[in-house]
């Protein structure tokens, strides 16, 4: 059984391990989420602790988690900290899903979620990006994302020195 939950403050010290576990798995899976090889699971819990929880206790970010019966089986942020000439959006970072609950319906479901937040936020313009060819793009493109436009050479892979180009996409709400 699936359950969704916005993380709060208080959510973020009992969840430091399980982001940790998921965000390792999933680059060791070859996910291009920012990170390469080697990535160790003390760089994935700094990543959570430096980077995403003093934003969404600030309140600059959203943290959504899904979870599968008790465990935690994916994530996914909502930047809503825009300057005041995009005050109207917000962006989408680290869709990850634990590769042992992938094909399940879990970034589907998280996405739809995430898109709920951003309304119940007053956002109109849902962006994001996206290694071309990726299996995020298509499932983007199903919620009705459309393609802006790519990039060539954006990103490293996560396990090569292989330049990996990005999709940029967006979503009008």
């Amino acid at each position: 059984m699936l359950n969704l939950k916005k993380l709060g403050s208080a959510d973020l010290p009992l969840a430091l391990e399980p982001l940790t576990q998921t965000l390792h798995a999933a680059v060791h899976a070859g996910a291009s989420i920012s990170f390469i090889l080697p990535f160790t699971p003390e760089a994935a819990r700094r990543f959570w602790q430096e980077k995403v929880f003093p934003s969404v206790e600030a309140n600059r970010c959203l943290l959504l988690c899904a979870y599968w019966e008790e465990e935690l089986a994916g994530t996914v942020q909502l930047d809503i900290d825009m300057p005041p000439n995009q005050a109207h959006r917000a962006e989408v970072a680290k869709l990850i899903v634990h590769p042992s609950h992938r094909r399940k319906g879990i970034a589907r479901a998280l996405m739809i979620a995430l898109e709920e937040e951003a309304r119940a936020h007053g956002k109109t313009l849902i962006t994001l990006d996206t290694r071309t060819g990726d299996s995020a793009e298509p499932l983007y493109a199903s919620l009705g994302y459309e393609t802006a436009g790519s990039i060539p050479n954006f990103a490293k892979a996560p396990d090569s020195d292989r330049l990996d180009a990005t999709t940029f996409m967006y979503k009008i709400i």
